[in-house]
């Protein structure tokens, strides 16, 4: 849990490759995002939506207000994924998006300060461990157990379609890493190469097939979650009628009974 990889593996590899692999990634991610933003047109829709909410709000939200609406949506809504409801999907959600930027954040640090020969204090590579092991927990836990077309439709785990191209990658990085890690520092010189090669194979696939796969709507929901509740905090509810005066009584719904019906 202590052992950093990356230092291992300057002894054999330049850290400049590392760092360059570094920043080659974090441009295919937004070069991809722009593309996907291109040709779904996101942007073009949340700024016709907003200039059709400026329209119709009936409160003009000082700049305060507005600011107080989006810290809220991003400390309530985002940071804790409360559109999930409280579940097991919520947290395992919560685990892998926390575990993912645990451990993307520790890669970097560990690739860009650590690979010099300076020894990275403990609780950094404690970090990009643990962060690589709550990724799994959440990640697999969603796969096997929670995903919809498996719990609710009855589709095997292993049928795949190019939506679960992200959480698929995104596993791949996180078990292969910390399978590079322990070999590393058990000797095992042959399969810690093995694991090494699959850990970088799964990075390129990961960030390398964002324009196909859903890692661009991480960057998506943020937005639509905070236009959602400026528009309510102005009035303008997206265009949407006003709530009711009676209180919102629809009965159990689809909470009456676990969604087992194949």
């Amino acid at each position: 849990m202590t052992n950093n990889p990356f230092a291992e593996l300057a002894l054999n590899l330049p850290p400049i490759a590392m760092q360059f692999f570094v920043i080659a990634m974090i441009l295919l991610v937004i070069i991809s995002t722009g593309l996907d933003m291109l040709h779904k047109k996101n942007v073009v829709y949340f700024f016709r939506n907003a200039k059709k909410a400026k329209k119709s709000a009936k409160i003009n939200l000082s700049l305060g207000k507005k600011t107080g609406v989006i810290l809220k949506t991003v400390a309530h809504d985002i940071a804790t994924t409360s559109e999930l409801g409280m579940g097991k999907r919520r947290i395992a959600h919560v685990l892998g998006m926390y575990g993912t930027i645990m451990f993307w954040i520790a890669s970097v640090v560990l690739i860009f300060k650590y690979t010099d020969g300076t020894n990275a204090p403990s609780y950094i590579t404690l970090i990009w461990h643990i962060g690589a092991i709550l990724t799994c927990l959440g990640g697999y836990w969603f796969w096997f157990f929670l995903r919809v077309d498996v719990s609710a439709e009855a589709h095997p785990w292993y049928r795949i379609i190019t939506a679960d191209l992200f959480v698929l990658a995104l596993l791949a990085c996180a078990t292969f890493g910390l399978a590079w890690s322990y070999t590393q520092t058990s000797g095992m010189v042959g399969l810690s190469y093995f694991f090494l090669f699959l850990y970088f194979i799964s990075n390129l696939v990961l960030f390398g097939g964002v324009y196909w796969s859903k890692f661009a709507h991480m960057f998506y929901k943020p937005g639509a979650a905070i236009q959602k509740n400026l528009a309510e905090a102005d009035g303008s509810r997206d265009n949407l009628p006003p709530p009711a005066d009676a209180p919102e009584q629809f009965g159990l719904g689809i909470k009456r009974e676990q969604p087992k019906h194949y």
